[in-house]
């Protein structure tokens, strides 16, 4: 049999389009087999043809649907991303808060990093590398929480830019490890008006 834009066999004479090669192998109209073909590989099949042109335009418009899968990496992608981001402030947070001689207290922020930086490490490496079973169930248990840090992250660098301080690490940009008092919140008075900040739930301390 020879196949091209058409086909042709050399056993039995028999030649014709695409749709006649379905339409006669399977004894078929044409309309049938076209239909048949288009379920078979997945694509949605209209009468159209004699549609009014509202349900046509409707139809054009209409988002397709997204699979499981597709939903699925999306939603692997934007728990990285937010963990990404968290780990960066939380190495941010370890040097630009690290205490100082003269300080009584640690920073509680500093405290937040030495306990998070090697958990969030570890849930960056799942992402990374495990298996679709271990991805899942991370994104399962840590879903709500990532939601969370994603706030919280936003109100860290709303905050940030309302007070005129740059690249100080709550916003992703970068680091800036000056004490200076006017952009690290280090100084003994403003540590007692300071209330810790909640740390995120369900992860370990």
């Amino acid at each position: 049999m020879k196949v091209d834009s058409r086909f042709y066999c050399f056993g039995c004479g028999a030649s014709g389009e695409v749709i006649d090669f379905p339409a006669l192998l399977h004894g078929l109209g044409k309309r049938e087999a076209a239909v048949r073909l288009a379920e078979d590989f997945g694509v949605s099949y209209e009468k159209s043809g004699n549609a009014p042109p509202d349900r046509k335009r409707h139809n054009r418009s209409q988002p397709r649907q997204k699979s499981a899968e597709q939903r699925f990496q999306e939603t692997e992608r934007y728990c990285f991303r937010v963990l990404c981001d968290y780990l960066r402030l939380l190495e941010h947070w370890k040097t630009a808060y690290a205490p100082q001689p003269q300080d009584a207290i640690w920073h509680p922020l500093f405290v937040e990093a030495l306990q998070r930086i090697s958990y969030t490490e570890y849930l960056l490496d799942i992402l990374l590398y495990g298996e679709i079973e271990e991805k899942a169930a991370l994104i399962a248990a840590q879903g709500k929480e990532v939601l969370r840090l994603e706030q919280r992250i936003s109100e860290l660098a709303a905050r940030n830019a309302g007070n005129g301080q740059k690249d100080d690490g709550y916003n992703g940009t970068g680091a800036n490890t000056s004490r200076n008092p006017g952009n690290i919140r280090g100084d003994a008075e403003r540590r007692r008006e300071e209330q810790h900040p909640k740390l995120p739930d369900g992860v370990p301390a």
